[in-house]
């Protein structure tokens, strides 16, 4: 928990609270680490990996809409923005 805190920039008490509301909505699941029994892993539940299609085919529209609306030499400059600012602000990028 304390490394997807530390990622996602919030604390280990708000990381857990997210867990565990993910875990209850059937998207995520606590497996035993193998390298360590006394951990445990998050991983994306099969359920969760569904979301994710249908989240990636809803950022798919997002940008073909927002293309369609700026151009591509545009959008290909918000990307490139988007992309730098993310370098000062997201120390793990």
């Amino acid at each position: 928990m304390s490394g997807l805190a530390e990622q996602a920039l919030v604390s280990k008490q708000t990381a857990t609270h997210l867990v565990d509301q993910l875990e209850r909505a059937g998207y995520v699941e606590r497996v035993v680490d193998p390298a360590d029994a006394r951990a445990r892993l998050v991983r994306i539940s099969p359920r969760g990996e569904e979301l994710i299609a249908v989240a990636r085919a809803e950022e798919a529209e997002i940008d073909k809409d927002w293309t369609k609306h700026l151009g591509a030499q545009r959008m290909h400059d918000l990307r490139e923005t988007l992309t730098l600012l993310r370098g000062i602000t997201d120390p793990s990028a």
